[in-house]
């Protein structure tokens, strides 16, 4: 069995932090290839360490005096070092990391050093080998991740290679400059290496014991999720759940590798299981509730709409025009309503009517803003006849109008719209009679 572990930037945060990684990874063999994140905060004043880097890089762009800043940064990772009665020096890095900012190598450096030299800390304290991300990771011409070059490369180099860590959040781009994911990126390398070793399983350490039913911030102890299926959790975090960066699903997806969601600071709770399939029941109907505030509902409505061939494609393009992506498209016979997000929305409203007013000629043209839009997800709905029933109900008796109800093809998730005051009580409401009262 091989196991590839990253941890979180919460996980690696001190060197007492670090103590209990290096007592996880040590208590089993299998555990062979480390991936970690950047120091995180130690307590809520604390700052992030790839924040830290990223102030300091801009007084280098702004060619201001960066020592200062980056003298902090240096101190938090020797108060890792020194904590861990470790036998390492990093004045030859950030020699060369001060050499780099000022000769403005680029904000992708700036921000991928946290990892780097976390990750050199973390091969130093366990024995492993290191292996530089920018040497086994690769972008291509246009910037996008090239998953060819990088497998080929990062399994030719690891199969030679026992035991090592791989730095989180970056590789090269073609020219051979750093080059970063975007921010939550050390999943996606976890996944990266994960495939590349053909792990048995990707263990992903934070500091929650696992995907949650809903928010916590929103329902107060909310029951974790024991096992959950890539497509539920593609639905959940593109609506907003946040354990996992959505990305990092597909390197492993491909190869049929699960993903166990662990807990650093209770490593002892089984976390969350995320597969391809399962036959195993999940302990609700629904596995999962995620959303979010912020939309405008564009409704465009004219008669006989239906059969003018063409209205839908000419209708977007409206919006393709002005650069706004679309969210959502729930429609009627004579009625298509458009949901957008509203940020994105407010300072092109006109044009996007203007255009809608020239490419289809609508009899109206109506605009609701200030709506959240909620998922809920789950594969045991398919099996479960009255699941929208249940949900109206619930949200019925707690006095919130519902503005749109959609349910995919797939039967795996139902959208709801509603008003953004609603939007903490609507997903209480739905949690409470799916797993409280269970009704």
């Amino acid at each position: 069995m091989v196991k590839v572990v990253k941890f979180g930037g919460s996980s690696l945060a001190s060197a007492a932090q670090f103590a209990k990684v290096g007592e996880i990874i040590r208590s089993d063999e299998s555990r062979r290839y480390v991936v970690p994140s950047a120091p995180g905060k130690r307590n809520s004043k604390d700052t992030k360490v790839t924040d830290m880097l990223y102030a300091c890089y801009e007084l280098a762009e702004q060619e201001e005096d960066f020592k200062g800043s980056l003298k902090k940064i240096k101190e938090r990772y020797n108060s890792i070092i020194n904590g861990l009665n470790l036998n390492l020096s990093l004045d030859g890095e950030f020699k060369t990391i001060a050499e780099n900012f000022a000769n403005k190598v680029g904000v992708d450096y700036a921000a991928s050093r946290g990892e780097y030299l976390n990750g050199i800390i973390m091969a130093n304290y366990l024995g492993y080998e290191f292996v530089d991300a920018a040497e086994v990771i690769f972008f291509d011409e246009n910037g996008n991740f090239d998953s060819d070059r990088t497998d080929k490369t990062m399994t030719d180099r690891l199969s030679a290679v026992e035991r090592a860590v791989v730095p989180g959040f970056y590789g090269s781009a073609a020219d051979g400059s750093v080059k970063t994911f975007s921010r939550g990126g050390s999943d996606i390398t976890g996944s990266i290496v994960s495939k590349a070793v053909h792990a048995s399983v990707y263990e992903n350490w934070t500091d929650v014991s696992g995907c949650l039913v809903a928010d916590p911030r929103i329902v107060d102890n909310a029951q974790p999720i024991k096992v959950i299926t890539y497509r539920e959790l593609r639905e959940l975090s593109y609506m907003g759940a946040s354990v996992l960066h959505e990305d990092a699903i597909f390197p492993v997806r491909k190869a049929g590798i699960p993903i166990n969601i662990k807990n650093t600071n209770a490593p002892g709770d089984e976390g969350t299981m995320i597969v391809e399939s399962t036959c195993q029941k999940a302990d609700f109907t629904i596995t999962g509730i995620a959303g979010k505030k912020g939309f405008v509902a564009v409704s465009i409505d004219k008669d006989m709409m239906n059969s003018e061939v063409g209205f839908c494609r000419k209708a977007l393009q409206a919006f393709e025009e002005n650069g706004i992506s679309i969210e959502h498209m729930p429609s009627g016979i004579d009625t298509m309503t458009v949901f957008v997000h509203q940020e994105e929305f407010e300072g092109k409203e006109q044009q996007v009517i203007s255009s809608i007013r020239r490419l289809v000629n609508p009899d109206i043209i109506d605009l609701e803003a200030d709506l959240a839009l909620i998922a809920v997800v789950g594969r045991g709905m398919k099996s479960t006849r009255g699941t929208a029933g249940r949900i109206f109900s619930a949200l019925a008796h707690a006095n919130i109008n519902v503005k749109m109800i959609d349910q995919g093809s797939s039967e795996l998730n139902i959208i709801i719209g509603v008003s953004n005051s609603d939007f903490e009580n609507a997903i209480r409401a739905i949690y409470d009679i799916f797993v409280e009262t269970r009704l």
